[in-house]
């Protein structure tokens, strides 16, 4: 039975180094504050040209010049971001022009920071039933939804993509994927205007209901009362013991609470690898850049189990499990 395994990983992070003094300011903080609340020091940017497909198909090139294959070998490409260039086309359709896909069938899916494992997913799906190449990626510009004075989003977000070909041959092999909704908690995380819901008109813009909103303290009890029991069972399922896990690539949203997450999951042999350091909270790209930045650093060896486990907005939870 052939598997579909990831061939190769990359990612893109913009130049613009943005320190937390920078956003501290407007926000009514500090650098001090800033860390002691979410282990981020810095974070990147996009320039004001770059938009989420810039970005996106930046990180495409190295995970295709990473797997050894070329575009025209794609047979389908899932963007997951909730920053789309524009509300109409996909933001994948851009990406499939910018890196010459010319096969390649594109669609963008919204889990908003869950979306590289909902991405991830599809496409595994699809190749199961039809072959191919598929290319994953996680996009997202949230520093152009961010509110400059609310100190409660501002802090936490950077811009950045990743991306993982997958397709048939020697790679990590993708051995389960598991998704979840929990729609009854969706006005935690929330764009309110702009949609069909509430247009955006001057009346909105004069309120800031174009701006990124979030409830920190609803979304850490999210993930605190949820995702350890949803690992536990995601592994049975599996047919794994959490002694059998050897890496942990979470969604980068905060470091002081995925200290507490990580602990409760207890998964004695696992590392838990971070970016939000340096990239702070990339959205829907920040499970696959961290994978290529621990996989580029050598930190995986062959047969090693990574979990891979997003949350977010919707809210969502998504988790796969990689045999490396």
């Amino acid at each position: 039975m052939t598997h579909t395994a990831i061939l190769g990983t990359g990612s893109y992070l913009p130049e613009r180094i943005v320190t937390n003094d920078e956003v501290a300011a407007a926000a009514g903080v500090d650098d001090a504050w800033i860390f002691g609340k979410t282990a981020i020091r810095e974070r990147r940017w996009a320039a004001p040209g770059q938009a989420t497909s810039d970005l996106a198909a930046a990180a495409a090139t190295a995970a295709l010049e990473s797997a050894g294959i070329t575009a025209d070998r794609l047979s389908v490409i899932v963007v997951a971001t909730s920053t789309p260039d524009r509300p109409q086309p996909p933001t994948s359709a851009y990406v499939q022009h910018l890196i010459g896909a010319v096969n390649a069938a594109a669609f963008d899916v919204n889990a908003v920071c869950t979306g590289s494992v909902f991405a991830l997913a599809a496409a595994e799906g699809i190749l199961a039933r039809q072959g191919g190449h598929a290319l994953v990626i996680g996009a997202d510009v949230y520093s152009r939804i961010l509110n400059p004075v609310d100190h409660k989003t501002v802090i936490l977000f950077g811009d950045g993509a990743g991306a993982m070909v997958l397709g048939p041959g020697q790679g990590a092999r993708v051995r389960q994927v598991a998704l979840h909704t929990f729609g009854d908690h969706s006005q935690l995380i929330e764009v309110p205007a702009g949609g069909s819901r509430l247009p955006l008109d001057q009346e909105s813009l004069a309120a800031g209901r174009q701006f990124f909103t979030m409830d920190g303290r609803g979304v850490r009890r999210f993930v605190t009362d949820h995702l350890p029991h949803l690992v536990k069972q995601f592994l049975h399922e599996a047919g794994v013991v959490p002694d059998d896990i050897g890496h942990f690539v979470p969604h980068q949203a905060n470091g002081v609470m995925l200290d507490t997450v990580f602990e409760e999951l207890a998964l004695p042999r696992a590392t838990m690898h971070l970016t939000l350091t340096h990239y702070a909270n990339t959205g829907a790209a920040s499970v696959p850049v961290t994978l290529d930045a621990a996989a580029r650093a050598g930190a995986f060896r062959p047969g090693d189990l990574i979990l891979l486990a997003g949350f977010g907005g919707g809210m969502a939870a998504g988790l796969a499990l990689v045999e490396w």
